[in-house]
């Protein structure tokens, strides 16, 4: 079975619907990628959800919200809150995918998002079948500016052709 493409179509779908978003290597450097999309996404209305296993020893937080270990803790601690982890956000190398892909399935995720340069096929084949939606080698801040308004105020050629101009952001 072939893995779905990441159509703008079902881009839309997953940004539109996972408001709450489990960020797996989220840096508490401001500097960092991580840091920096999770921020992006933070101030357009998601729920970041920090999981860095080191920050989380210490007792810390990242982007005013507590850091988690493992999205296995993440998940119990937004459960108690009412709320579910919608989409898991992978800020690891390819290598370590496949055991955060089984994770994001035994916690009920709706989608795993691998960033830029973060590609395992076996481990998305695995996740897909389970019902996630898998998005490889994109950046959820990038699309989301992409397809959302972000990049056109600035004249980037975003590939969404349109007539009309969105009054108001859709979340």
């Amino acid at each position: 079975m072939s893995r779905t493409p990441d159509t703008i179509s079902t881009l839309r779908d997953v940004l539109g619907h996972c408001r709450t978003i489990a960020v797996v290597g989220l840096s508490p450097q401001w500097h960092r990628p991580s840091f920096f999309a999770a921020k992006y996404m933070q101030a357009h209305g998601y729920r970041i959800v920090p999981v860095n296993p080191v920050v989380a020893r210490e007792g810390g937080s990242i982007l005013g919200e507590p850091c988690h270990a493992s999205l296995h803790e993440a998940e119990q601690a937004i459960a108690r809150q009412g709320g579910r982890i919608d989409m898991v956000d992978c800020f690891r190398k390819s290598e370590d995918i496949p055991p955060l892909a089984e994770e994001a399935v035994a916690i009920g995720a709706r989608c795993l998002w691998l960033q830029l340069g973060v590609v395992h096929e076996e481990a998305a084949q695995r996740a897909e079948d389970a019902g996630l939606q898998v998005i490889q080698n994109r950046c959820v801040k990038i699309e989301h500016a992409r397809l959302f308004g972000g990049l056109g105020w600035m004249g980037v050629n975003t590939g969404v052709i349109t007539a009309k101009r969105l009054r108001q952001l859709p979340y």
